[in-house]
């Protein structure tokens, strides 16, 4: 397979390290754009290039790009950055909309105008209905905008949507944390986990290996024009999570506005289009996970 030119923006963060990992390995030549509002120093990659600019600033970005190399022209973008977290949404609610739609319209005009495809980074909080918060209309926004698009200015684009992601690279401190995340904090640190709720809500939690083969099989295949649910297909309730950190220590706290009682990934377009199957199980995570850290 030739070297791509691949640009991810929100590369810094935590699906987008572990894509440019496996682009990298692959050969591919990659370049980041991020801000670094929720992304990290500590993930950059040997071999990637990072561009400290918000996404919003396309064009000047790009420059930056053209700086470094007036002929470079990316072959596939994939278009992970944003504001994520429902909860963060509801205290800047026009911050979340610049991230989550202005800066996918810049993107998408620039990849439609370039004949470059795109993959959109959706969510499955889409399934909860447009208006559940700030961040689920915001991200809606961006997927009406790649279809927008695709209809008027020949944009070869598909959307993922992702369920409850978790693996290296994710949070693990401050408020835009997986829950997975806040709770290998709190089992090392012998803290108890909190629960909001009564622990029933169920969510699907997927691997970010996963997640990320999916996203390279789009471009393998040349899969554009559709929709793909990306979840592991099986969920647990948060009370399960906590027994499989062997958690006894719960505090129980209401519940969050805006939140789903549950995800789950039913859809198995993915699999009939890409051939994804997705492999990586919770239970064994937390496992290995609990069995090389001790609690303090």
């Amino acid at each position: 397979m030739s070297k791509r030119r691949v640009l991810v923006t929100g590369g810094a963060g935590f699906i987008g390290t572990n894509l440019i990992k496996q682009l990298l390995r692959r050969g591919d030549t990659v370049v980041s754009i991020d801000n670094y509002y929720t992304g990290r120093l500590e993930n950059h990659q040997e071999g990637c290039v990072y561009i400290d600019s918000n996404v919003i600033d396309l064009e000047s970005a790009l420059e930056k790009c053209s700086v470094l190399d007036p002929n470079w022209k990316p072959d596939i973008v994939y278009h992970l950055a944003a504001m994520a977290r429902i909860q963060p949404s509801f205290e800047k609610p026009e911050e979340c909309f610049e991230f989550n739609a202005t800066a996918t319209l810049k993107v998408a005009k620039y990849c439609s105008t370039n004949s470059i495809p795109l993959v959109y980074a959706g969510t499955s909080s889409h399934h909860s209905g447009k208006f559940k918060n700030p961040y689920t209309f915001s991200k809606d926004i961006g997927e009406d905008l790649i279809k927008l698009f695709q209809t008027h200015y020949g944009l070869q684009a598909s959307i993922t949507r992702f369920y409850n992601v978790y693996g290296p690279h994710h949070l693990r401190q401050g408020n835009y944390c997986t829950l997975i995340g806040i709770w290998e904090s709190c089992y090392e640190e012998g803290r108890p986990f909190t629960i909001y709720g009564d622990g029933t809500k169920r969510r699907d939690f997927t691997h970010v290996n996963d997640i990320v083969s999916a996203l390279i099989l789009i471009n393998d295949n040349q899969a554009w024009g559709y929709t793909f649910e990306l979840g592991r297909g099986k969920n647990h309730s948060i009370k399960d999570i906590a027994d499989m950190f062997e958690c006894s220590d719960i505090q129980y706290e209401p519940n969050k506005p805006g939140e789903a009682l549950e995800t789950l990934c039913e859809d198995t377009l993915a699999k009939e289009v890409l051939g994804w199957n997705p492999e990586e199980e919770i239970e064994t995570y937390i496992k290995e996970y609990t069995h090389t850290n001790k609690k303090k």
